[in-house]
């Protein structure tokens, strides 16, 4: 379904990284008409090729061309300004020195972050999934046992720091260590009568 505006179709410019992930790009959107979608290398951008389109979407960027989205991005105010996938964590952010500002006027639509964390005796698989408007966001841990499982809720973005805290105290739980302390404690109890 094209997106429109009233009468004309919205002309969309997509930035890609490097011309390998280009003509990727090109082959999937062979079905859009190229008046309404534009390919570009965010390297080989300037700014007269950005005049007449009405979104920009960065695909995949990497923390190296941020200057360079930069400058585009705001050549390109007030129209609208997407990136898809950049290739940057969360906790690389705060060392982007004078484009962290940048980086941080985005709003983060979209996240879905696997990981894993292992232990003396297992590892846990999980993802840290955001959820909901700008206004009234969730962020999510969910840890695989099976299916997907809930084990945590965060109202702003947490830090890795913050997930492996939640998953490493999930495994201490679950741990066979704590389960047999568990249980000879309860032993002692039930003989002496104290818990």
């Amino acid at each position: 379904m094209p997106v429109k505006r009233k009468g004309s179709a919205i002309k969309i410019l997509v930035l890609w990284p490097n011309s390998t992930l280009k003509e990727a790009g090109i082959k999937s959107f062979a079905s859009y008409s190229e008046n309404t979608v534009e390919h570009m290398n965010i390297e080989s951008s300037n700014n007269r090729n950005l005049g007449s389109n009405d979104i920009a979407v960065f695909v995949a960027p990497e923390t190296s061309q941020l200057a360079v989205i930069k400058a585009i991005t705001d050549s390109f105010y007030p129209r609208p300004v997407t990136i898809f996938n950049p290739r940057w964590e969360f906790d690389e952010e705060a060392t982007l020195g004078e484009l962290r500002g940048f980086v941080s006027s985005f709003e983060v639509v979209y996240s879905f972050t696997g990981l894993e964390v292992r232990g003396i005796f297992s590892r846990r698989k999980g993802v840290i999934f955001r959820t909901g408007l700008p206004t009234a966001e969730e962020w999510s841990v969910w840890v695989e046992e099976g299916d997907l499982k809930l084990v945590s809720r965060f109202k702003a973005r947490p830090s890795l720091v913050e997930v492996e805290n939640v998953l490493y105290n999930l495994m201490a739980i679950n741990s066979p260590i704590t389960k047999s302390a568990k249980f000879l404690r309860d032993m002692v109890s039930s003989v002496t009568g104290k818990k």
